[in-house]
């Protein structure tokens, strides 16, 4: 995606990254996280603001500080690079909230053509995966690099 993004600081394993959101509401830090589930090779992405008194991710949150393409971009880099390290995983994302899974969707769909060309996409719906298609209201998404 040829979109502008933030800057990312990553530890050494490439499982956390921070970023600040730099906006109308002001500068919010912001954190992704990558960890393994009880299926090998699957990680889970969690995705929010980093709470500045436990300096974990609240998913609950709604910033609206007016950059989500330059968020969601950024996210999208962390995968890239969290994918480059771990060629073999399998990131599994899902919205806090049916509104959240919403916006990723949406996300997907509209740069769908050009991150299609460097993953395999699914989206879970009612129970199973499915190739990803447009405007389907999936809960959960899975991605891994070709």
């Amino acid at each position: 995606m040829k979109l502008p993004r933030y800057e990312l600081k990553a530890e050494k394993t490439l499982m956390v990254f921070e970023f600040t959101s730099e906006g109308k509401k002001g500068n919010i830090p912001k954190l992704i996280k990558f960890s393994e589930t009880t299926l090998n090779g699957f990680y889970n992405l969690a995705f929010g603001d980093k709470d500045s008194i436990t300096g974990e991710i609240d998913d609950i949150v709604v910033t609206d500080n007016g950059d989500s393409e330059q968020v969601l971009a950024t996210v999208v880099s962390a995968v890239y690079s969290f994918t480059d390290k771990y060629k073999d995983a399998w990131v599994y994302a899902t919205g806090s909230t049916k509104a959240r899974t919403r916006l990723y969707r949406s996300g997907i769909s509209k740069y769908y053509n050009e991150v299609k060309k460097d993953f395999l996409i699914y989206g879970l719906l009612d129970g199973e995966w499915h190739s990803f298609k447009k405007d389907v209201d999936y809960t959960a998404f899975v991605v891994k690099r070709k």
